[in-house]
């Protein structure tokens, strides 16, 4: 930890949205790493600045634009507080590809696995050169698909022991048994396992205007003391936006016409904050920023919105029905659906249905408005559509600053008191 913040290494950076959001929880990126193009001039766009550019500006990410394979991540050695990253996730998206046939039988088990696009085994060589108090890992929610089950538990036992490492040769099954053999002995070093707790988070429990729900693996180094993480509460709900909407404060926030069917008149108020909804979203009610006003669909512009394009062509087939205005926004893709499907429109009542434009999309993502994407449409959505939404990352990255203030004010107690004992002894002779 650097004097006033809990420092970082980002792997799979992608568009930046897991690194935005740790980021504002108050972690020092020490590196970001990502390999894609247009990311990387996206992530140079705003944040980064090369990592062998020499002076760092405060608060920049400094960026290697490659794969992770091609770091060496041995200085960082006992160095850096947090491995974070997206681990790529086509091998175990419902939407993807087409091996996105789960079977259970080890063979098709096995095919998944060493699909070059499964860079788990990646992330753990990090963990074993670097050493990290903590690590966080975010995935699609398919990753908890019962059909995955055998090689998701599989997973997490690599992560609880990071250095009973897979040799060459070794099926991934006869090395899970080692590993269970490993985690079974009572003498290991507390410095080689780690406390590992793997949720299930939905973005809109957390203030992203957005349906989307994704899995978040979470592990704490076993010499910290730390129990497993435990997800942060949520600070919005369903509930919640239903009693707006019942109640009529949502309509009149918006000055609009209470729409029929939406709210429930016996809906229980609670102490969370309503889901925010496209509508908040596109109105600047959710980020606080100004009204995106209607794109005109002339692929133009809009004068004064930062990729706020209007594109023609929407239309909706049976499948791929647009996101409704009041309520969060179906999930954001990165695949073709994303950009030309249902799920990257909108139907507002008494119009016809549209496309989001970029900047519609990238306030879904809780981006901030003055965030620059690379590209054009296609590659600016896929980049969006592969993100961790910003306000969600930063929800479960405070959550992992907290513990380790916690393990790191509880070490310091422990010496301050190993201390004290020591100096009594030395009066007392």
């Amino acid at each position: 930890m650097s004097a006033n913040r809990w420092t970082s290494i980002e792997l799979f950076t992608g568009g930046g949205g897991l690194a935005l959001g740790m980021s504002e929880a108050g972690f020092e990126h020490l590196l970001a790493v990502e390999n894609h193009p247009r990311a990387c001039a996206s992530l140079l766009l705003n944040k980064a600045v090369p990592a062998d550019a020499g002076h760092l500006p405060l608060g920049r990410w400094p960026l290697k634009a490659c794969g992770i394979q091609e770091v060496d991540f041995s200085h960082w050695h006992g160095e850096v507080d947090v491995i974070a990253g997206g681990v790529p996730c086509q091998p175990w998206s419902i939407g993807g590809s087409s091996k996105r046939d789960a079977a259970t039988d080890f063979d098709r088990m096995s095919e998944k696995i060493g699909d070059e696009r499964n860079l788990w085994p990646e992330l753990f060589k990090v963990i074993q050169k670097t050493r990290p108090k903590a690590v966080i890992a975010e995935n699609v929610a398919g990753l908890m698909r019962p059909s995955f089950a055998p090689y998701f538990e599989y997973i997490l036992r690599e992560l609880r022991a990071p250095f009973e490492k897979r040799v060459s040769g070794e099926e991934w099954y006869d090395h899970d048994k080692r590993l269970q053999d490993a985690l079974r002995r009572k003498n290991s070093d507390p410095t080689e396992r780690y406390v590992v707790k793997a949720v299930l988070l939905n973005a809109a429990d957390y203030g992203v205007p957005q349906y989307r729900k994704r899995v978040f693996v979470v592990a704490y180094r076993a010499d910290l003391g730390l129990e497993e993480w435990a997800a942060p509460d949520p600070t919005h709900s369903e509930a919640a936006l239903l009693h707006d909407q019942a109640t009529g404060a949502y309509w009149e926030r918006h000055n609009i016409k209470r729409r029929r069917g939406f709210g429930i008149e016996a809906a229980i108020e609670d102490q969370r904050q309503p889901w925010f909804t496209v509508r908040d979203a596109i109105s600047g009610y959710s980020n606080g920023g100004k009204p995106l006003p209607e794109p005109k669909l002339n692929r133009e512009e809009t004068p004064g919105f930062l990729h706020h394009v209007g594109w023609p062509g929407a239309r909706v087939y049976r499948g791929h029905q647009p996101s409704d205005p009041d309520r969060p926004s179906k999930t954001v893709k990165a695949g073709v659906h994303g950009v030309a499907g249902g799920e990257g429109a909108i139907k507002f009542p008494g119009k016809p249905v549209r496309y989001l434009t970029v900047r519609e999309v990238a306030r879904l993502m809780t981006f901030p408005d003055d965030w620059r994407l690379d590209g054009s449409r296609g590659p600016q959505m896929r980049q969006l559509g592969n993100a961790v939404p910003v306000r969600l990352a930063e929800a479960v990255a405070k959550s992992v600053a907290d513990d380790l203030a916690k393990a790191a004010g509880t070490a310091a107690e422990v010496s301050l008191l190993s201390e004290t004992k020591g100096k009594t002894r030395s009066r007392k002779k």
